[in-house]
């Protein structure tokens, strides 16, 4: 994605505006519509699993939403599916997520195995910045619940397990994290894509 959080739900508002969908409002002073993201997408990553929870004011048939939206969709952006919320965010755990390490020069010589044997020791500091913006020495290593990696020519596919909030793991951190611990390892590119929304048996979120 190569727009903003903020863009994109711009985005969806006008969508549904010009469907004719009417979003219910908050009340008070600065009414806005209610449509949120679960968990906001950082600019640069892909999903094919984002959950966008929002209130009508009209009952809706949802099962014909998506192709009732798809007509005013921008390209790269498609609505899969409409159920009903049938339990909490809170509940949503882990991120299933696909992170290719990309080497123009081809992956270094042991480059999987080092990486894995980075990225799941017992600890995995990193720079991270805080709420109040100042950068701090995290360890993401309790973040991370299962990584998988395999080769291929030119990169290094990590298939991971992060925690999704309370707190959450960016998965491109991992990258971070490689350079900052092993710099002859530091990848070219870093592409990362969210796969799945998990609860906390490993089941996927709706």
């Amino acid at each position: 994605m190569y727009i903003s959080h903020l863009d994109l739900l711009r985005t969806f508002q006008r969508v549904f505006l010009r469907q004719g969908i009417v979003l219910r409002h908050s009340q008070g002073f600065h009414p806005h519509p209610i449509l949120s993201f679960a968990l906001p997408l950082s600019v640069g990553q892909e999903s094919v699993c984002e959950l966008l929870d929002l209130e009508t004011v009209e009952d809706l048939d949802c099962a014909a939403l998506p192709g009732r939206l798809a007509p005013s969709l921008p390209e790269g952006i498609r609505a899969l599916e409409c159920r009903a919320p049938a339990r909490p965010i809170r509940d949503l755990a882990e991120l299933l997520c696909r992170v290719e390490l990309v080497y123009d020069g081809g992956v270094p010589a042991g480059g999987a195995e080092e990486v894995g044997k980075l990225l799941t020791g017992e600890t995995l500091v990193v720079q991270k910045r805080t709420k109040r913006k100042a950068m701090a020495d995290i360890d993401i290593r309790p973040m991370l619940h299962s990584l998988e990696v395999e080769e291929e020519s030119g990169l290094l596919r990590l298939t991971v397990r992060v925690a999704a909030q309370n707190p959450g793991l960016n998965p491109a951190l991992l990258a971070a994290a490689i350079a900052a611990h092993r710099p002859e390892l530091t990848p070219d590119f870093t592409r990362v894509r969210r796969l799945e929304v998990l609860d906390g048996a490993g089941g996927v979120f709706w």
